[in-house]
């Protein structure tokens, strides 16, 4: 069964967030795919604060309380057991200690050859480090960004059979 932590990106398509939903018709398909297939869907902590963010700032008062409405339903879901994805487990202090120090790197380095006045945000920078954490609890499981950012989609794990 594989992975995908949700980004931000596919989340606002999935809400239907006017302005953010131009892929709507594709991530509906791939989140059913996704399930079919057992997928393990995983919402970060990242991806819900950014996404409450850009609903905040769309539209006018009944548009953002419609699209604040489905968020809500949704996030409550992942944490009662009633979506198809689930809450991310959240990082201790002291593990935001242990890669906050990438940041200023990250941050200072063009996110992709299409961005390059743009580097990685402290979300995506937390969204890469529970890849990173299960890829290396899950060796033998693939693991993804699931994201519309060229750069997150670069994160993809997918096991390698060892001869014997």
């Amino acid at each position: 069964m594989s992975i995908a932590l949700i980004d931000t990106s596919i989340f606002l398509n999935l809400l239907d967030v006017p302005g953010r939903n131009q892929d709507y018709q594709q991530v509906l398909h791939d989140v059913a795919e996704y399930i079919e297939l057992e997928f393990e869907l995983i919402l970060p902590l990242a991806t819900v604060v950014e996404t409450g963010n850009h609903i905040a700032q769309c539209g006018d008062g009944g548009t953002r309380r419609k699209a604040a409405q489905r968020f809500r339903l949704s996030v409550e879901g992942a944490f009662n057991g009633q979506a198809p994805w689930q809450a991310s487990e959240f990082d201790s202090p002291e593990q935001i200690l242990t890669w906050l120090p990438e940041f200023p790197d990250m941050a200072g380095r063009n996110k992709s050859t299409t961005k390059p006045n743009e580097g990685t945000s402290f979300g995506d920078l937390s969204i890469i480090q529970e890849f990173k954490r299960a890829c290396a609890r899950h060796k033998a499981r693939e693991v993804f960004i699931w994201s519309l950012d060229e750069d997150l989609q670069s994160y993809h794990h997918i096991p390698t059979l060892k001869a014997r």
